[in-house]
């Protein structure tokens, strides 16, 4: 990833990570997230994620190993055995708490600038559809999304063919297929973004559109 030119990001600050919990340091997701968050951080971008293990401690590691700005939303499940919670190894600068794993999800969103979404199990896929569906109802001051991994093209392909998805809602993300792709498809991302007024947006103010 190259460094881009100073200024370039005037709306993406905040990143989040979004995939699989139960992976370990050796499975290449969990290294993909590692590296992406390490040389997104490298460029400034605070990185954020929900405070567990898999793909949000590799995010928060990423990050740190090059001493960069972490932060994750966290909540301790009392009635949810089947969440991960939050892990004892993923320490960041900053933590948010919540209540529940509604709140959770939807403070990470509110809290992030855009997200980054590796592969991952069900929780994955709820936390796609809803930065999806939010970006669609909030078009043109929506917070757009990269899916990474080749593995996304033919899920979305079969999405577009068999559901009804319109123009703006294949408009709001972008798909790679490796890490070093990452930041160019971020710097588009925000170009796309920059050719909108956002001035005056009373929408911002909700927490899912850009601030």
């Amino acid at each position: 990833m190259s460094k881009p030119a100073p200024g370039v990001f005037k709306i993406i600050h905040k990143i989040a990570f979004f995939g699989d919990a139960g992976i370990s340091e050796e499975n290449e997701v969990y290294k993909d997230a590692y590296n992406a968050a390490a040389e997104l951080a490298k460029q400034g971008f605070v990185i954020v994620n929900g405070g567990g293990p898999g793909v949000m401690e590799a995010a928060t590691k990423g990050a740190e190993s090059v001493h960069g700005e972490t932060e994750t939303v966290t909540f301790s499940p009392k009635y949810a055995p089947g969440f991960e919670g939050k892990y004892v190894g993923n320490v960041p600068d900053r933590e948010v708490v919540t209540v529940n794993y509604i709140e959770r999800m939807f403070t990470l969103m509110a809290e992030s600038d855009m997200f980054l979404i590796f592969k991952g199990g069900t929780g994955t896929v709820s936390e796609f559809g809803t930065a999806w569906v939010l970006a669609k109802l909030y078009y043109g001051h929506h917070k757009p999304f990269i899916l990474v991994g080749s593995f996304w093209r033919p899920i979305v392909y079969a999405m577009q063919e068999n559901l009804l998805l319109d123009e703006k809602e294949m408009d709001v993300f972008e798909i790679v297929d490796d890490v070093e792709a990452i930041l160019p498809a971020i710097e588009h991302l925000e170009w796309k973004m920059e050719q909108v007024d956002h001035t005056h947006c009373r929408m911002c103010a909700e927490g899912a559109f850009m601030n």
